[in-house]
């Protein structure tokens, strides 16, 4: 996917735009990404290529990092929802897939961590799954 994208919070404080390419877009199970979501799993796109740019809302922006582990989260402070952050030293775009405000035609590539997932999410949809994270 070689395109433009826009996106937004709950609230719509909160407004970007992506420019470029998702190499990956996985669905992570880890019990992090669960308390993240409050789901079984995160559904987020991954670029080192893609450019982003704020539209608006940059101020109202937190992020959240789990003492000594490279995760984190950022999200509005306005209304919670998970919005792009820049990872490893601003080398990873990582977009949460919901706050699209398009369809994307990308689907994810893996499960990842799928160990990890509740019981509760044995059902759904049959996509390759990895024990752990990809290599």
């Amino acid at each position: 996917m070689t395109s433009d994208v826009s996106g937004s919070c709950q609230c719509g404080r909160v407004t970007y735009r992506v420019s470029g390419q998702f190499e990956h877009f996985f669905l992570c199970y880890c019990s992090r990404c669960q308390k993240d979501t409050g789901s079984a799993h995160a559904a987020n796109l991954f670029s080192t290529t893609a450019q982003l740019v704020w539209l608006s809302g940059d101020a109202l922006i937190k992020t959240y990092r789990v003492p000594e582990t490279r995760h984190q989260k950022s999200f509005c402070s306005e209304c919670g929802a998970p919005v792009p952050m820049m990872q490893m030293d601003g080398e990873l775009l990582v977009v949460p897939a919901g706050s699209l405000d398009q369809t994307i035609t990308k689907t994810p590539d893996a499960r990842i961590f799928h160990a990890s997932r509740p019981a509760w999410a044995d059902r759904l949809e049959q996509i390759h799954c990895f024990a752990e994270g990809p290599g």
